[in-house]
């Protein structure tokens, strides 16, 4: 393997080994601060973030507002003071080495407010802000004004050239480098754009190679590219390192650091992690964000699937083929099916799932009636988590806080479920985020008999490799 030398990176020399930001308290200060210790860039999740009792235990973030908007100033209370938390841990964890960074969606719910809260409150603690999830024009305005680097995550050259044209060049001197997300093989929500087709994985380094052609017609051509998605042993990546026509690339491992003595996550999402097999993982587009995201294949992700599987279209009025009536919900309102549709839906109802939910697209889905009730009931608890919820419909941007369409419930609160499965939440009845290299753990000598290393051990295995 070749040997892994220090980059320049926000200004300072660290190891070109990046840890992931990870969505909801998948990973914290004490992740973040232990990987910036071994001398590379440590990164903890804004998102939520956890703040601790007088115990050091979490504390729950339950929401007390009668409204979505009072729950809504709830959220974003809880975002600025969890990252205040994580960035003050990562500091002192740190011990002064690497660097720590905070990782933010743009889409999230009040994600400017809570990014100014963070950064207003934790000053001098944080290096760098690692943005996606959106198109985060005002991240390069939000650094400069706080004087940190900013790290935008895209998929394409095209993703970053639009950014850059639009605001990016406005602040040059504070883009301490770019992140790119494979959309393939990435864990979480995937940048796909709708002229790529999410079955037909595309080979990463011509993608990288026309972000780095981009980036030098804009002067950027010492600026590091970081690589993110299926990274595991870095000679599987030899042809990356020290190429001049990629110029500087870091790595960023999102997946592995799950499984560290320091990282959040509950033993037994640790212990589902080691037993993956090739395939476990699924691309699938059910989020309420609208992105698809790639997570284990678990009893959630079944039922959401049987959930869409189980969808007929229908007409409020006889229309040609929706010839056939149907009673939805207790007063018997009548829609029109097409007759075939009929005898699968009476198939269904059979099985037990007798409740029709309406979705958005003019189709019935059927869902048992304890799912109906807690479908209603979480769409009812929205708390605006999302800048825009297809689940609830909820909009931050919208003056009644709607989206204008009909609640989805082909969808999840996904607030919820990454707050329980952080949380020590059942594994197999949550989503549990992935990057589509988690079945390696099953195989790789490192973890035999269910080790499980330290960020430190983590780091040295990297970079020496096998």
């Amino acid at each position: 393997m070749k040997a892994i030398n220090a980059i320049r990176m926000g200004g300072v020399d660290v190891l070109p080994l990046v840890e992931g930001g990870k969505g909801v308290a998948a990973s914290n200060g004490a992740s973040c601060g232990g990987w910036a210790e071994a001398g590379g860039v440590g990164t903890f999740s804004g998102v939520n973030a956890d703040s601790y009792d007088a115990a050091g235990n979490p504390i729950p973030q339950v929401y007390h507002g009668k409204t979505r908007r009072e729950r809504h100033e709830e959220l974003v209370a809880y975002g600025i003071s969890g990252g205040i938390t994580q960035a003050r841990e990562a500091h002192e964890r740190s011990n002064g080495h690497g660097r720590v960074h905070i990782n933010v969606l743009w889409e999230m719910g009040g994600a400017e407010r809570v990014l100014r809260g963070v950064l207003e409150g934790a000053k001098g603690l944080i290096h760098g802000v690692t943005c996606g999830a959106g198109m985060p024009y005002k991240l390069s305005e939000i650094a400069r004004e706080y004087r940190v680097h900013y790290y935008p995550i895209v998929s394409s050259g095209r993703a970053f050239n639009a950014l850059w044209k639009r605001a990016y060049h406005k602040a040059q001197e504070w883009l301490g480098g770019v992140v790119y997300e494979d959309p393939w093989l990435a864990g979480g929500h995937n940048g796909l754009s709708n002229s790529e087709n999410p079955r037909k994985p595309e080979d990463p380094f011509p993608r990288v190679l026309n972000l780095r052609k981009t980036m030098r017609e804009a002067g950027l051509g010492d600026v590091p590219i970081i690589m993110a998605g299926g990274v595991w042993w870095l000679e599987e990546w030899q042809d990356w390192i020290d190429n001049p026509e990629l110029g500087p690339i870091a790595f960023q491992f999102g997946t592995r650091p799950l499984v560290t003595r320091e990282s959040p996550i509950p033993d037994a999402w640790k212990q589902r992690l080691l037993t993956l097999k090739a395939g476990d993982v699924s691309l699938q587009n059910f989020s309420p964000t609208g992105f698809y995201s790639s997570a284990v294949r678990n009893d959630y992700l079944r039922d959401l699937e049987g959930r869409s599987e189980r969808q007929v279209a229908y007409t409020s009025e006889p229309i040609g083929e929706h010839s056939a009536q149907y009673g939805v919900g207790p007063r018997k309102r009548a829609a029109w099916l097409v007759p075939g549709d009929l005898a699968r839906v009476r198939q269904w109802e059979a099985a037990g799932f007798t409740e029709a939910l309406r979705t958005p697209d003019d189709t019935l889905v059927f869902v048992t009636p304890e799912a109906s009730r807690q479908i209603l009931a979480d769409q009812v608890a929205c708390m605006g988590c999302l800048s825009q919820c297809r689940f609830s419909n909820w909009s931050q941007h919208s003056a009644d806080f709607s989206n204008g369409k009909k609640a989805d419930p082909r969808s999840f609160c996904i607030q919820k479920t990454l707050q329980d499965i952080a949380h020590g939440g059942d594994v197999e009845n949550n989503l549990m985020f992935a990057g589509h290299n988690a079945y390696r753990f099953a195989s790789d000598p490192f973890y035999s008999n269910g080790y499980i290393p330290t960020v430190k051990e983590l780091v040295g295995r990297i970079l020496t490799g096998r």
